[in-house]
């Protein structure tokens, strides 16, 4: 099989395929990260995870069964002053969010979550240039 098919269309495909609590949950949180970043790029890496940047890698939308995991490349070095992190907490880079069937996500904390990362990415890449 070709593949010629874009990373949205393969988004919005796996939105579809979900086709339950965690193809909406996907849904809304793309909505939130184009209002948030109309610039941000939609990617499809590593076999089959959404993956959203700016100037860098800002976060992954991973579904399983029992949460869709949303994984900030640099979370570890993001301000997160409502809370929303609750997974991969651990380590010294990344930073997850994970919501459950029923859970809803704070849209206004999640998006200047997403505008903080961006601001990160791009001033690291103004470092560099």
């Amino acid at each position: 099989m070709e593949d010629t098919e874009s990373p949205s269309a393969r988004i919005d495909a796996r939105i579809r395929e979900l086709g339950d609590w965690r193809g909406e949950t996907l849904s809304l949180v793309r909505r939130l990260i184009r209002e948030a970043d109309p610039e941000a790029v939609e990617e499809w890496k590593w076999r089959g995870v959404p993956v959203w940047s700016h100037g860098g890698i800002l976060c992954t939308g991973e579904s399983y069964k029992a949460a869709v995991k949303l994984t900030f490349a640099k979370g570890a070095s993001l301000d997160d002053p409502s809370g929303l992190f609750n997974a991969s907490l651990d380590g010294n880079t990344r930073r997850a969010i994970d919501i459950h069937e029923g859970e809803t996500i704070d849209a206004a904390a999640f998006q200047a979550l997403i505008r903080t990362a961006v601001a990160l990415n791009l001033s690291k890449a103004r470092k560099k240039g």
